[in-house]
């Protein structure tokens, strides 16, 4: 089984460390190697032996379409043939960011990046230079990219390899960033009334999508949106997976909360490598070359990607987000419905086209609550599911996504692959 991967992964660790280009896919939290795939299409993967999966990573999120979606692909191809890349300004960028612009309510200006731990770092320099502060308030388990101050209690891949978070980075350089545990109101205004004065920006994945899916609980956006106005600090959400996913103006116009700053990537590409930061015009305004805070980056505004971002945000628009927000939410309680009547404790909530798998008795609120859940039992549902073409995150701490292109039957034979499952109580 698996012969394939089995041979291309002996041949990566030679060259590549670990044998991949990003942790959380070498599998071993799950006790697994990696799949290499070769193909994908609609909700579909198909690994270098062959072997077909319902996909429920979607390349971590952007693919909300389905891979190979046709008004994207054509779109791209299309690109292909105007060249690959130009080093200057381009249409689709601007048109791209007319479209992101009306969409978001906090976002008047944008620039363009390369990923969301380039727009994310960008963002936090920028909330720098217009406060003249250097402190942020980061909330535990909350991931925003690999740039040095963020991996203090970071989510997702670092907690998946349980990873302290900040070897290679001077103590100085996190010595800034104030942690507080997601979804704790009370935490968040006693770490302001001590360092209000000093935080330049308090960011935030709006939905927490990196220690699995954690919603915030009732007034906790609304909090810190009152606080960072009432210290003179900027509020970023971090959007980079809930972008054009928990809504399509993002989480902002579900919860309706405008941030000053708001971080995108993901969905924004169609696939492509992408990222972004955008936010009120006054802010936006201070970044070079028309302001002093310098951010620049060679392939920014790449015409491939401002191609596939544009067709997909303009195929998105026309499609119904509730529809599909109703097919998730069924999808996971009945999932949940499945794995209880196993025996073991489950929840499985959902917010619009994700949904969360945590094998405990009770809701899951922050980072220490996901860390409590059984690690043991999500590896074994994992490997069993893999074993009959269901292709999850292979780490507790992700959260699973679905797409326009999920039909019914992906969702039936998903739910049949769970029912088949045999746990050791």
């Amino acid at each position: 089984m698996d012969e394939t991967s089995k041979r291309f992964f002996t041949e990566a660790r030679r060259v590549i460390p670990g044998g991949v280009n990003s942790p959380v896919r070498a599998c071993r939290n799950v006790d697994s190697e990696p799949l290499f795939i070769a193909k994908a299409a609609g909700c579909r993967l198909t690994d270098a032996d062959g072997r077909e999966y319902i996909d429920f990573v979607l390349s971590w999120g952007p693919m909300i379409l389905g891979h190979a979606e046709p008004s994207v692909t054509a779109a791209l191809h299309a690109a292909i043939e105007r060249g690959t890349s130009y080093g200057a300004p381009c249409p689709d960028e601007v048109a791209l960011a007319e479209e992101i612009c009306a969409a978001l309510p906090g976002v008047e200006m944008i620039r363009m990046v390369n990923s969301g731990t380039e727009a994310a770092m960008s963002a936090l320099r920028l909330a720098r230079g217009v406060t003249g502060r250097d402190k942020v308030v980061k909330f535990v388990g909350c991931y925003h990219g690999h740039a040095d101050p963020f991996l203090a209690a970071a989510g997702s891949g670092v907690a998946t390899f349980a990873i302290p978070g900040t070897p290679g980075i001077p103590a100085a350089v996190t010595a800034d960033t104030l942690l507080v545990p997601y979804n704790d109101i009370d935490a968040a205004r006693e770490c302001f009334a001590a360092h209000g004065a000093q935080t330049a920006a308090v960011i935030v994945e709006p939905v927490a999508a990196n220690m699995g899916l954690v919603p915030p609980v009732p007034g906790f956006l609304e909090t810190l949106r009152s606080l960072s106005r009432e210290h003179g600090a900027l509020l970023i959400f971090d959007e980079v997976i809930t972008g054009f996913r928990a809504a399509y103006g993002g989480a902002q116009e579900r919860f309706g909360i405008a941030p000053d700053l708001t971080v995108l990537g993901k969905i924004i590409g169609g696939g492509l490598p992408v990222g972004a930061f955008g936010g009120k015009k006054e802010y936006m305004e201070q970044v070079a070359p028309d302001g002093p805070v310098y951010q620049a980056g060679t392939l920014s505004g790449n015409p491939l990607a401002m191609a596939a971002g544009l067709a997909a945000l303009r195929k998105l628009k026309s499609l119904d987000y509730q529809e599909l927000e109703r097919r998730t939410q069924a999808f996971a309680a009945e999932l949940g419905h499945i794995l209880r009547s196993k025996g073991v404790a489950v929840r499985t909530p959902s917010l619009s086209s994700m949904f969360g798998i945590f094998f405990t008795d009770r809701d899951v609120r922050n980072m220490d609550d996901t860390r409590r859940c059984d690690q043991r039992r999500f590896t074994d549902f994992y490997k069993q599911m893999r074993a009959r073409g269901i292709y999850l995150a292979p780490s507790a701490f992700e959260t699973g996504m679905t797409s326009f292109a999920h039909r019914e039957k992906d969702f039936a034979d998903t739910l049949d692959a769970a029912r088949a499952i045999v746990f050791d109580c």
